[in-house]
């Protein structure tokens, strides 16, 4: 089961870390990630996370977080959190 939590807004490729706009719920670290879009398709675990270059455990609805991803992902990409 998955629950969308918001969108990709940038994607820094030499850092490897999306931008994320939190627009319902939240994400907290240990979170399984799937983000989509028309050539994305990938999974990550959250393992850190940032916020105007400040490391946090949780981003909540109306945050843009930055977290790294183990694949590029694009501008508008969907991103879900997975409930095992």
């Amino acid at each position: 089961m998955e629950e969308r939590v918001g969108k990709v807004t940038h994607y820094f490729n030499k850092l490897g870390v999306a931008a994320i706009e939190i627009d319902h719920g939240k994400i907290r670290k240990g979170d399984k990630l799937h983000i989509v879009g028309h050539t994305t398709d990938t999974e990550v675990v959250v393992d850190s996370m940032e916020i105007d270059h400040h490391p946090v455990e949780e981003a909540v609805e109306g945050q843009n977080v930055g977290i790294k991803v183990n694949e590029h992902v694009r501008e508008h990409d969907e991103v879900y959190k997975a409930y095992i």
